[in-house]
């Protein structure tokens, strides 16, 4: 007689193809949501600005650090973290990456001082050039054809939405908590990741590869932007033509040459920076730096604006920045058809010029203001033309890339982002503070000349936008031979 036994250990190919699709079916959700994460610490912090400035005791153009600190380390550790998740394995590095992430988020809800808080937000900036790029390596690696180019779609409509979702939860948590549960939040969510991470991102196959880790060239770009953006921040106080900003200044862009010599000169450099000679790659990493700029300008400004100079509350000013959420939503979704008819140049010059004009409206904000008739219409052309600008740019950036330097090159599309970004927020925040002061009325002159500013960098991109960029007929017709480019909506 023969006796089946009660638990058997034997697993049919059936129920291994199961779960496999299973994770597969969980593996892009779980990606979504921790690039969903680094992107809310940008904006939601936006919001609180004003009340951790209060709580910890900042002033003038101090206060941007708390954003800059989180994006510089971020966007110039993006390249090596692209290569670390190469060579060390893409599970690990996304693991890793979340790890440092959620430890400094716990350290930046702790923070007793201003300093603390910076140095917290620069370990969340790590742990986001560690997680991000592996995160989308996973994303290339795991989907084929229609099924990546519908991942990727997704990818970019998280970076989009981020924005607008971070102003909302960023007002919500400070409105109804504290600004600290904005930092909180992220222990829960942080640890469903991980769990979820082990269950459904493939395990890594090969051994880690230290050899080839361009640590040198990653320590030289970050301290070369660090030292730009230190001398910009400080200019207010220590004088434009001080020695301290001159040597800030002059030393970071020394730094940024030495990394371009030396990434020429070994053999697995983290950038290939004979690429930048393409117009399409060199002329859209430049505009990137401007539209990325103006784009966390407009974001701060207005916070600023509204609940410094109005009095609104984190919530209100949330709620605020919805209408500009939508209009670089309509921008973003028309920039696909303009491009496949009119390639990059025309376009970004154009919404270009059209930004300059929406920054030009939000510049004659005044001490008794209204949100109807003084912000929320430059607000709106400003947005639906800057959605537009950043399709585009991206756009510029990636035509035309080979296959083998993909992640390279889109690597570098998000590095000039957050670069820009984080260029945009000293120089706009110091411009904001030159007025004396940064709380009522009578820090809506600092705010109009920022946005003043911000306008003059909008029309000087519109130039050269069309001095950079190649002609129509060339751009169309790389992208011709590289549709998977193009963004499906």
């Amino acid at each position: 007689m023969h006796h089946k036994p009660k638990h058997s250990t034997h697993h049919s190919p059936a129920d291994s193809t199961h779960a496999h699709a299973e994770s597969h079916r969980w593996l892009l959700p779980v990606l979504l949501v921790a690039q969903l994460m680094v992107i809310l610490d940008i904006t939601a912090v936006n919001i609180a600005l004003p009340h951790i400035a209060m709580d910890l005791k900042m002033s003038g153009s101090t206060i941007s650090w708390t954003i800059t600190s989180y994006s510089l380390i971020f966007g110039s550790l993006l390249l090596f973290g692209g290569r670390a998740a190469d060579l060390l394995g893409r599970r690990r590095m996304f693991v890793t990456g979340l790890g440092v992430f959620t430890a400094s988020s716990f350290a930046s809800a702790m923070a007793g001082s201003a300093a603390m808080l910076f140095a917290s937000r620069a370990g969340q900036g790590l742990g986001a050039a560690i997680l991000s790029p592996a995160a989308l390596s996973i994303i290339t690696s795991a989907y084929q054809g229609s099924r990546r180019a519908k991942a990727l779609s997704a990818w970019g409509a998280v970076g989009g939405a981020g924005a607008a979702v971070g102003v909302l939860v960023g007002g919500v948590l400070t409105q109804f908590t504290d600004w600290r549960t904005i930092f909180y939040v992220n222990l829960p969510v942080a640890a469903v990741l991980l769990f979820a991470s082990l269950k459904v991102v493939p395990a890594d196959t090969q051994k880690p590869r230290w050899r080839g880790l361009d640590l040198a060239g990653a320590a030289l770009a970050t301290t070369s932007l660090a030292a730009i953006v230190y001398g910009i921040t400080q200019a207010h106080s220590a004088g434009w033509t001080s020695i301290q900003t001159h040597v800030c200044g002059i030393g970071g862009l020394a730094g940024l040459a030495a990394f371009a010599i030396y990434e020429l000169h070994i053999d697995k450099p983290l950038l290939r920076v004979e690429r930048i000679a393409d117009r399409a790659v060199g002329g859209g990493l430049v505009l990137m730096l401007a539209v990325a700029g103006t784009i966390f300008g407009l974001f701060l400004l207005c916070s600023l604006y509204l609940q410094n100079v109005l009095g609104w509350g984190p919530l209100t000013t949330g709620l605020a920045f919805v209408p500009l959420a939508l209009s670089a939503g309509i921008g973003s979704h028309a920039a696909g058809h303009v491009i496949s008819k009119h390639g990059v140049r025309g376009p970004l010059a154009g919404s270009f010029a059209v930004a300059a004009v929406g920054m030009f409206l939000l510049s004659r904000v005044g001490a008794h203001g209204s949100y109807l008739t003084d912000v929320l219409p430059g607000m709106l052309v400003a947005g639906v033309a800057l959605g537009v600008a950043t399709v585009s740019v991206s756009m510029a950036i990636l035509t035309g890339t080979r296959q083998e330097e993909n992640g390279m090159i889109s690597g570098l599309n998000s590095t000039g982002h957050e670069i820009g970004g984080t260029l945009g927020i000293a120089i706009f925040s110091t411009i904001a503070a030159g007025s004396g002061a940064i709380l009522g009325p009578q820090a809506a002159s600092g705010i109009g000349d920022a946005f003043l500013v911000a306008a003059l960098v909008a029309s000087l991109a519109s130039v050269m936008a069309l001095a950079l960029l190649p002609r129509a007929q060339h751009f169309l017709a790389k992208l011709a031979l590289n549709p998977q480019a193009m963004p499906v909506h």
